[in-house]
């Protein structure tokens, strides 16, 4: 393990990551389980980026291997979502104070009385249909050792700087295309982010999630890089830019076309935050 101490940067999508890694200076590449890592220096501040894949289990491997490696003094997740709030809208950043695992799950049996759960199973939300969302942020309850839990917390600190960062950062509302949209994005801190191993595109799973979780965001890595960093300790923030409304759109879904008005968003909002804790 490296001596230096440093913020990892994990960029779900590769356009923001992009943007930061070009601004590293002194940038140093290293590879691990063929994943590439890159550490230098952002606003002064020692810091090792890189992408976490797509969906949970990649982000927990890159996560892991990150904090084994070097010596990861705070984490920074950065990348699109689905917005599941009606409050907010397409190019928004919503930095959520906490983070569940919405999409670990019991597909219920269904009986004369409607759905029901094994005897031995409970969930704690309102059901969609025969989905039951389970408390599996650790399962080891159903191991019979512990208390299982849903939530794991963003850093009150880092939370507080993003407040900050929210007060003065500028976003932009158009792309290196020159398309422009018709609103102005605006940053949110606070609520609850969700993440599971599905891309939605399903209305009714998107009120769901915002009636049952109090979702504002749907993505498929923040949760479960929020329950590695709270079993190593390191404190832990995330930012989410809506690429799409998750099935809400009048039309087709805009995941790709919105995708890159966030990066530069995204990548501008984590430098930024990079210099509040420096």
């Amino acid at each position: 393990m490296q001596d230096t101490a440093r913020l990892a940067l994990l960029s779900a999508f590769e356009p923001e990551w992009h943007i930061l890694r070009d601004r590293l200076e002194d940038p140093r590449h290293y590879e691990f389980a063929k994943k590439p890592f890159v550490t230098g220096t952002l606003a002064g501040k020692p810091v090792v980026a890189f992408l976490s894949g797509t969906s949970m289990v990649n982000a927990v491997m890159t996560t892991q291997l990150a904090i084994d490696h070097f010596k990861v003094e705070g984490i920074i997740v950065s990348g699109v979502a689905g917005g599941a709030d009606p409050a907010h809208g397409i190019g928004d950043i919503i930095v959520p104070e906490r983070w569940g695992q919405y999409l670990e799950m019991v597909f219920a049996r269904k009986t004369k009385k409607g759905y029901k759960l094994p005897p031995f199973l409970t969930s704690d939300f309102p059901n969609l249909g025969m989905i039951f969302t389970l408390k599996a942020g650790t399962f080891e309850e159903l191991a019979g050792v512990g208390k299982s839990r849903f939530w794991f917390p963003a850093d009150p600190r880092y939370l507080a700087a993003a407040r900050r960062v929210a007060e003065k950062v500028t976003l932009t509302n158009s792309d290196h295309q020159g398309r422009v949209l018709n609103r102005m994005p605006k940053m949110h801190v606070g609520g609850a982010g969700v993440s599971g191993t599905a891309f939605v595109d399903n209305v009714a799973v998107r009120k769901w999630a915002h009636r049952a979780f109090g979702a504002m965001s749907l993505d498929m890595e923040t949760a479960a890089i929020a329950q590695v960093a709270d079993a190593n300790g390191v404190p832990f923030v995330a930012f989410r830019a809506l690429s799409d409304l998750a099935g809400a759109e009048s039309g087709e879904n805009q995941f790709e076309i919105f995708m890159g008005f966030a990066a530069t968003n995204i990548a501008d909002v984590v430098t930024a935050l990079v210099k509040e804790l420096a």
